[in-house]
Order: C-alpha cells, then structure tokens, then sequence
C-alpha cells in the first residue's frame, strides 16, 4: 500500500503527467480528425463541398492545440490562446473539426479552474465567439451543422465543472488553513502548560531547597542535629523535584506513546505536598469542608498547582509563619482558601517579578475559575480560588482590575506595604 500511496503522489506532482495526458489526447484527437476527413459517404457536405478528405498536413494544426496542453498548468491563458488559435485556422480552412474542438476545450477547463468565476465566464464566452463564429462561416455542414450546435453547450459545461473545481479547491484549502492554525494553537496552549508545569516544580522544589539550605547553614555550628533535619528535607525535596521533572519529560519524549500510568498530581496528593511545605519549616494545616466528590482532571490539577504556588510563595516571601489550606466542595465549585500570617519582604527596586500569582490565574481561568490574591483579612497574605466542577461558575464575579501604577490625582496613596507584598507574590 505504501508504494501505490507513493505512485499515487508521484503522479499527481510529476510534470511527466501533463505530457502523457497531452500526447493521449492528441492522438485521440488526431485519429478522430483523421476519421472525419474520411467519410464513408459525402452525402452529408453540402454545396458541392471539395474537400470530403482533409490532407494530412492540415492535421498538424490539431497537434498544436493538442500538444499546448502539455503546459496547461503552467501558462493556461497562453495554452488557451494558442489552442483555439490553431483550432480556429483548421476550422477557417473549412475542414470538419468536430474533434479539433475538443482541445480547447480542455485549455479553458484549466482556465477556469485556476481563476476566478467572472474571468472564468469571460474566457468561455470569448471562446465561444471565436470558435462560434469561424464554424458559421465556413461550415462544409452548413451553418450550424455539426459540432456548432453542441458548441455552447460544450463550453458551459467546461466552464461550470472548472468553476466547480476551484470552489472545491478553495474548500480544501480553507480546512487545511483550519486544521495548521488549530494545529498551532494546540502547540501553543501545549507550551504554555508545559511552561506552568515547569515552574510550579521548580518554583515549589527550588524555594524549599533554598529555605531549608539557609537553615542548614545558620544552625550548623550550633546544633548539627537540626542542620541534619534540614538536609535530610533537601534531599526529600531535590528528589521529589527531579521526579515530577523526570515525568514532564517523559510525556515530551514519548508524545506519540501510550498514555503515561503515572497520575498527575491533584487533591489526593495534597497531603504528601503539605507534608513535604511542613518538613520545609513551614508550619502548615490542612482543612477539608463539604463531601468530596471526583473532580475532572484540569479542575485536579488546577487546584494542586493552585495551592503548591501558594504554598511556596509563603515558604520564599512569608519569612517565620504559619499556613493554613482549606479545600471547600460546594454543589458545582471547588472553593480553595490558603492564607499565611507572614508580612513578605519588601519588593527590592528593579528586581524581576516572578509569574506565580499570574500563572495561577491563568490556570484557574483556564478551567473557567477564579483566583483572588491578596492581603489577608488580619495580616499575613491570602490566595482564594473557585474553580467549577461543570465548566463556568454559576454566579461569577465581574472582572477584577489591576491595580494601577500610582494614586490618581486627589486620590489617598495606596497601602505600600500590601503593594510590596502582592508584587512579591506574583
């Protein structure tokens, strides 16, 4: 099968088609001519026509409108004018040219499939001018004898189905334009998840390893024992990292294998996740309110990827502080509530800000949700998302302004320190 498929698409592309299409209609054509210069009887000329055989060299006319279509696709206009120039002058030389007829025919069909509708129906008619008008004039079957009648016919059907092939064309065209920019899209949205997924890991594992090595090194000299502690929570979550890394990679090198039998992280393991923001130092509780019940995938992940940024935004900007995690199952929304009693750290002036709080807010929109960011009600900081379990929220709230970069003019100066403490945690 595989080298018919390669036969097939060497045909459609290979030039050599058009000249063995040509040659076959030439000699069609040329044995057709032949056969009506050569009647059985001449009954059927009238006036006393003298020319009931066509010499042979008048057939080289019919070769040359013949043979043009070799280059039909290249120069179709071109290959139209000369076919019905060579078919015009055989005709204007009072020969029968019911065959002769038949490769301008094939010209404007190519014509009219790789043009426009309006310059299609120009050609055919022009074409039927010329051709028309030179068989009425010199006829051997009369004025509208032979093919004149069948002539324009001939030509709306040429025109109609090249019309109707360029529509299908243009059709064709349209669904594989469709299909690349939906192929786009789909590598596009694939990066970007692949991109949330990398930070969330390294962002999460690269904050605990900073927090717990400074830790490590502070209280070495004095107790070697809690330094241990923290290396040992190093190691836990270097390993823990390089394992969700190790499955990120997995799913972009075996693309085309079978599904992954690992599962991606969600709900059920939040609890290894605040086990692990606990062994960090960070210490944390973890509250569950309302029935649970099974969540779709994204709205899983969200909600885990939602609440490990969270958490190691606290671990990197809180400093000494406590965490607390509510995950709320509601009738048709998840409802997520993670607040620290932390005061973050001034925004250092021309630092680069990270994308955590942004990347939780995509990801929640993503699945048609809502993250709210935020100082806390008393202190500390506080990150409140609603993610739906059938698609949209059902009373979602209108949409929430970035603040702006300065007071308006007679307008009170914002909080500096809750500035400070929002860009810390984006």
């Amino acid at each position: 099968m595989n080298g018919v498929g390669a036969v097939r698409r060497w045909w459609r592309q290979a030039p050599v088609r058009d000249v063995v299409l040509a040659l076959g209609v030439t000699a069609a054509l040329l044995y057709g001519s032949y056969g009506e210069a050569h009647p059985s009887t001449t009954a059927y000329f009238q006036g006393g026509h003298h020319l009931p055989h066509t010499p042979a060299p008048a057939l080289i006319l019919v070769a040359v409108a013949c043979l043009a279509l070799i280059w039909r696709r290249r120069w179709p206009v071109a290959v139209l004018g000369v076919s019905v120039a060579a078919a015009t002058i055989y005709t204007l030389l009072g020969y029968v040219n019911g065959a002769a007829l038949v490769a301008p025919m094939a010209a404007l069909y190519t014509v009219a499939a790789q043009t426009a509708v309006r310059q299609a129906v120009a050609y055919g008619l022009g074409t039927l001018v010329v051709l028309g008008s030179a068989s009425i004039a010199v006829n051997p079957l009369g004025p509208f004898g032979g093919g004149v009648v069948i002539l324009p016919f001939m030509i709306a059907v040429v025109v109609v189905a090249g019309i109707a092939v360029a529509n299908r064309r243009a059709y064709v065209d349209s669904i594989r334009d469709r299909a690349e920019q939906d192929a786009r899209r789909r590598l596009d949205e694939e990066r970007l998840r692949i991109a949330r997924e990398l930070h969330d890991v390294v962002a999460h594992t690269m904050a605990t390893i900073n927090v717990q090595a400074g830790v490590a090194a502070h209280v070495l000299p004095a107790s070697p024992e809690a330094a241990a502690e923290s290396l040992q929570a190093i190691k836990t979550a270097s390993k823990e990292g390089l394992r969700e890394l190790r499955a990120i990679l997995n799913v972009l090198r075996q693309a085309d294998d079978a599904d992954p039998t690992q599962p991606a992280p969600g709900t059920a393991q939040l609890e290894d996740l605040i086990a692990g923001a606990r062994r960090s130092g960070l210490e944390t509780t973890f509250t569950v309110t309302g029935q649970p019940v099974p969540l779709p995938a994204a709205v899983d992940l969200a909600a885990y990827r939602i609440i490990q940024e969270s958490l190691t935004n606290t671990i990197r900007h809180a400093g000494p502080a406590t965490a607390a995690v509510s995950l709320g199952y509601r009738r048709d929304e998840l409802r997520i509530d993670v607040t620290d009693t932390g005061r973050g750290q001034p925004a250092i002036a021309g630092s680069d800000g990270g994308h955590g709080l942004a990347g939780m807010r995509e990801r929640a929109a993503a699945v048609g949700g809502t993250v709210e960011a935020g100082p806390g009600p008393a202190d500390g900081f506080r990150v409140a998302a609603r993610l739906p379990l059938g698609g949209r929220l059902a009373d979602p709230p209108g949409p929430v302004a970035d603040p702006p970069p300065g007071p308006a003019a007679g307008a009170p100066a914002a909080d500096p320190a809750a500035a400070a403490q929002e860009g810390n945690r984006s």
